[in-house]
């Protein structure tokens, strides 16, 4: 059984426009372990981004508790949320808002240079199995070199959690796949604890646990105790 790594309890958030609350999340409660895959699903406006905003620091409970290890997220003021996201957490997206005039490398420099205890920028794309392309441009690079590229920039980072909204969104069949797997195996090999939000349910075999989320609320949390090698997932 994996420790607990992150925990979430009767966190809620409220976006109020005008004279209107919209309630994002409702009471949202569930735990995640450290190293695991965790796939979050559901469909648009479900309350996946928010759910990923929260535990990446990037906006804030209107009420309850977030957890990572022994530190308080939701207690946390902006300082030191600023300095949560900078050390302590990777983010891929599914745009890959790499700079278009810096090498493949120089991006990924970018990363390990605002951080504590960054891993080296040539280690991390060596990890992505991008060495090769290091000084090559954005524009030279295809769409799945370009999101290794994001990986090998999140993982430049060192950090203890990896966060991924949709990062085969923007990818064809094969090449998302192929990113898919790479996540896995990272997982694997480094013990890293890595959230991947998807609308593909089919996804979700790759995962150590299963988070669906529904109109803002948590339909299920469910423990896979089979996860399968995504080369052997179809979807």
């Amino acid at each position: 059984m994996s420790t607990r790594f992150i925990e979430f309890q009767n966190v809620r958030k409220t976006y109020t426009m005008g004279n209107v609350a919209i309630n994002a999340l409702k009471d949202a409660t569930f735990e995640i372990g450290e190293g695991e895959i965790c796939v979050i699903l559901g469909a648009s406006g479900a309350g996946k981004t928010t759910l990923l905003n929260l535990l990446g620091g990037m906006d804030d409970a209107t009420d309850g508790t977030i957890m990572l290890e022994s530190s308080n997220v939701s207690a946390m003021d902006r300082n030191e949320l600023t300095k949560y996201r900078r050390d302590e957490i990777g983010f891929v997206f599914q745009f890959y808002n790499l700079i278009p005039n810096l090498t493949a490398l120089e991006n990924v420099e970018i990363a390990a240079q605002i951080c504590k205890d960054p891993m080296d920028a040539e280690d991390a794309l060596r990890l992505v199995g991008l060495e090769d392309r290091a000084s090559n441009f954005p524009a030279q690079l295809s769409g799945g070199e370009q999101q290794r590229v994001a990986i090998a920039r999140a993982l430049a980072k060192n950090p203890k959690l990896l966060l991924c909204d949709e990062p085969t969104g923007a990818l064809d069949y094969v090449t998302g796949k192929a990113i898919l797997s790479l996540l896995q195996d990272i997982s694997r090999e480094r013990g890293m604890t890595v959230v991947i939000i998807t609308h593909n349910s089919a996804i979700s075999g790759m995962a150590d646990r299963i988070i669906k989320m529904r109109s803002g609320q948590i339909d299920f949390c469910n423990v896979n105790a089979c996860a399968t090698p995504v080369a052997e997932i179809e979807w």
